[in-house]
Formats: C-alpha cells, sequence, structure tokens
C-alpha cells in the first residue's frame, strides 16, 4: 500500500515493540515458496516508507459506523479503509494456571526458554506444527507427549506418514549447524516494550517459521533426547504438589527409565488413567482467531472456526473493513485443490492479497484473485526431514471415491499420493524427493493419469522427464 499510494497516509497499529519482516524470499515452484521471518524496530519500516506511521498500542475497540479504531492508550484514529490483521492466540488447555504454557510469540518463547533451562520432565499436549518442532527439538529433558489423535502430527500426516517419522523421534539428532540462518527471537529491553508486555491476555505477532532456531532448549538433565508418546487421551486434571499428595496417587515413573527422581510438580492425570508428575506443561493445542477487540458494537458475520468471513476480495460483512491471515475464515468457493489453513506462508499471501485488492478498490478497478489460492501449497522441516504438502493432501472434503498411492524408503523418503477419477488431488512429499514441481503441475492441470497406474511412483522412472 504505501509503495502503490505514496501520497496517502497509512497507520500500522501494533502492540508489538517490533515488527515481522520477510527475508530470503525464494519462490521454489509456481506456488511453492519459502522464506525467513526476521523481526525488526518499527523505525525500520517508518523510514523506508515516510508515508507509514506505525502507532504501538494494543485496540481497545472498533467503531465501525464511525469508522474509527480507539486504543488501549484512549486515542482514535479515523480510517477510509482498515484491514485487520490481528492474528490469531493460543488455545490453551486451561486458563490462568502458571503450570501451562501457549507458545505463540516472542515473549511466551522467551519464558519457555526459561522454564525448561530447569525442568527435569515436561509434557507436551498437542498435534500440530508447533508440538512436532518441540518433541524433536528439545534435549536434557524428559519428555511426555499427550495427544488426543492414534498417530503423530495429524494435521499434517496420515498414519503412514506419522509411523515414516517416528524412529527419527526416537534416533539421535545430528549436530545443528553453527550458524542459525534466521535472527534470533529476542527483543532490545526498552520501556516501551516491559510496558507492552504487562497485563493479562497480551499476545505480540506470531512466531515465524523455523522459529526454535536460535533459541537453546535444553533441559536441566545430562540427556540428549527422551520422548514418550501416549496417544489417545488428553488432560484430565492438574494437580498442585499439595493437591496430589491428598489424592494419594501414585507419579509413574518415566516410560523404560529409571524410577522417578522424586515428586516433579505439578502432577496430570491423563484420560487414559496414567499419572505422571513434572514441572510444567506445553499447551500446544492450535490457536483461535484473535477477534475479541473488534465485536463488540460491530455485527460482523463470523465463520464456524469464530474467524472474521471474508470474501473473495478480502471484504469482511461491513463496509471498508478487511480481514487478513489467521483472524480471518475464507467463505468463498475454493479451488477444488486448495484449503485455508492458518500457516505463516498463507497469511503472507492473504495480507500482499488484501493490500492489492484494497487498492484496487480505492480506484474503481476489479481485482483478480491471485494465484496463491488456484493450489494449496506448503514446504515445511519436521524431524529434520524436507516436508512438501500439496493440494487436498489427506483427502480434505474428496469423500470415499479416492485412492491413495505410497512409496516409501525408511530413512530416506515418503511420498504419497491422493487420486480420484485418475487425476491427481494432492500429495505428501517427506525428505529430498525432488517431485514438488512435478506434482504441482499435474495436480493444477488434472491431467488424467489413470494409464499411468503404479509406474507413476516408480523409482526407476524419471517422473520428471516424463512429464517435463
Amino acid at each position: 500500500l504505501a509503495t502503490e499510494f505514496p501520497s496517502e497516509d497509512i497507520l500500522l497499529i501494533t502492540a508489538s515493540p517490533v515488527i515481522k519482516k520477510v527475508i530470503n524470499f525464494r519462490q521454489v515452484s509456481r506456488a511453492l515458496e519459502e522464506f525467513d521471518v526476521e523481526e525488526q524496530a518499527s523505525s525500520v519500516l517508518e523510514r523506508r516508507y515516510p508515508n507509514i506511521t506505525v502507532i504501538q498500542s494494543g485496540v481497545k475497540c472498533l467503531k465501525s459506523d464511525e469508522h474509527k479504531v480507539v486504543t488501549e492508550d484512549g486515542k482514535e484514529y479515523t480510517y477510509e479503509k482498515l484491514c485487520l490483521c490481528a492474528g490469531a492466540k493460543p488455545k490453551l488447555i486451561t486458563e490462568g494456571n502458571r503450570f501451562v504454557l501457549g507458545i505463540r510469540d516472542t515473549d511466551s518463547a522467551t519464558e519457555f526458554q526459561k522454564h525448561l533451562a530447569k525442568a527435569r520432565r515436561i509434557i507436551i499436549v498437542g498435534n500440530g506444527g508447533i508440538a512436532l518442532e518441540l518433541v524433536y527439538e528439545i534435549e536434557g529433558c524428559e519428555v511426555i507427549w499427550a495427544i488426543k489423535d492414534k498417530a503423530i502430527g495429524n494435521t499434517f500426516f496420515d498414519a503412514g506418514a506419522a509411523e515414516f517419522l517416528i524412529p527419527k523421534l526416537r534416533a539421535e539428532k545430528p549436530e545443528p549447524p553453527i550458524a542459525c540462518k534466521r535472527t534470533k527471537y529476542t527483543t532490545a529491553e526498552t520501556e516501551k516494550e516491559e510496558e507492552a508486555g504487562k497485563g493479562p491476555g497480551k499476545t505480540g505477532s506470531a512466531l515465524g517459521p523455523d522459529w526454535h532456531e536460535g533459541l537453546r532448549l535444553k533441559g536441566a538433565k545430562e540427556l540428549s533426547h527422551k520422548v514418550h508418546l501416549e496417544s489417545l487421551c488428553e488432560i484430565k486434571k492438574i494437580y498442585l504438589p499439595e493437591e496430589f499428595q491428598r489424592s494419594r496417587k501414585v507419579p509413574l515413573a518415566f516410560p523404560k527409565a529409571q524410577p522417578d527422581e522424586g515428586n516433579a510438580e505439578p502432577d496430570r492425570e491423563l484420560t487414559n488413567g496414567k499419572v505422571y508428575g513434572c514441572d510444567f506443561i506445553v499447551s500446544a493445542t492450535g490457536v483461535v482467531p484473535n477477534v475479541q477487540p473488534f465485536l463488540e458494537g460491530n455485527n460482523f458475520a463470523l465463520g464456524q472456526d469464530g474467524g472474521l468471513k471474508v470474501d473473495k476480495e478480502m471484504r469482511t460483512s461491513l463496509p471498508d473493513i478487511y480481514a487478513a491471515g489467521d483472524i480471518c475464515t475464507t467463505s468463498w468457493e475454493p479451488s477444488p485443490v486448495w484449503q485455508q489453513m492458518r500457516l505463516w506462508t498463507q497469511a503472507r499471501q492473504m495480507g500482499w492479497y488484501a493490500a492489492k485488492c484494497m487498492g484496487a478498490d480505492a480506484l474503481g478497478e476489479p481485482a483478480e484473485m491471485d494465484f496463491s489460492f488456484e493450489l494449496f501449497a506448503h514446504v515445511t522441516k519436521f524431524f529434520n526431514y524436507k516436508v512438501v504438502l500439496l493440494g487436498k493432501y489427506n483427502g480434505q472434503g474428496l469423500g470415499s471415491d479416492h485412492e491413495l498411492m505410497l512409496r516409501c524408503t525408511k530413512g530416506l523418503e515418503y511420498v504419497k499420493v491422493v487420486m480420484q477419477n485418475g487425476r491427481m488431488m494432492g500429495a505428501v512429499l517427506i525428505g529430498e524427493t525432488d517431485l514438488e514441481e512435478t506434482f504441482e503441475n499435474l495436480i493444477l492441470n488434472q491431467m488424467d493419469l489413470s494409464r499411468y497406474g503404479e509406474d507413476l511412483l516408480d523409482p526407476n522412472i524419471d517422473i520428471e522427464d516424463y512429464f517435463d
């Protein structure tokens, strides 16, 4: 917006003392992109774009009928067009318990690191991206991993891919690289920042991809990597030490380990009846759209997940108000091979597209749907494997008339494609398969692949050249 409308005043209202900037952007393929996220002082943005003013304050309320935003310091700002990008907040298993930590922003990640340094055993609850990263990265601490599903990582994988990854979880980790490719997630200790961190429910901007790089995730024990998985369960009750003594329950030792070294505090009882003592619990059970500051007095249409509904031009149900990223829920008819997921890649794409739509509306021009909404495409890393997810990678919404084709080389690669009526609808690629661009094209052009059958995944056939 600042580039397209250099004479217009643009306000960025943020509760965080720093802003996140995308760096090292790389277009892996037509739909896949990789990038790093760096924290910068807001003054860097203001120096680069003189028409941008950064207001460091949380939002108290929105007066949509008056086109005004009221900040927590009592000031009012009038807008012609507004885009809400307030993200999401952690969905904690319980609120207000000092032994339960969520990880969402820079401050909460640093707080977790401090607690971990003194911990002998922790429990991680959740089965999404942050939980997967934590159980692999943590060293020097026993980890009990509690998931409500049968297999790990069900947000991203099926049971077959989970089985492929499990050995990596139990194996010794490779030595980390000496240099960290990303700016460390620490912020300058200014008075402003200390004030911003005070008060309940304050959340800064979301951590970037590979957020744990540069953080020392090591506990108080002299051991490398020790994880025990408890599946098909949730936390039933959290006991403080005095409560636990009265309950007369007995905490379990770490499975296949030496007896427990005394009663760490507090204790957790799982729904499968097991009780474990631990130092603290990490609630990594997903996020909810951060809509609360904007709802009172405003009749927004909300999605089933609580996000602000947006149309194909990122407009909410209220005039001149747009939304992008984790706070919004797409309500247009999507491409057959795209779905919304609350990921950094989609947040960046939505932010860029929302700005494009706001600009087009201001000029009275139509906005063309961006190509990034044609195909779901995400590249990340789990358990030190490159992971590429394409299209309906888990058969989402395809019904029962789809089939899977698999190729697996233990410890090296896992390839799964989702086929329907002879056409590729999605794929999961784990490891250095070099198939992402070819499969991306096959999903997009919807070529009938029936005649190739199992040969499609034959490792002896160079499929890239075949479909070039």
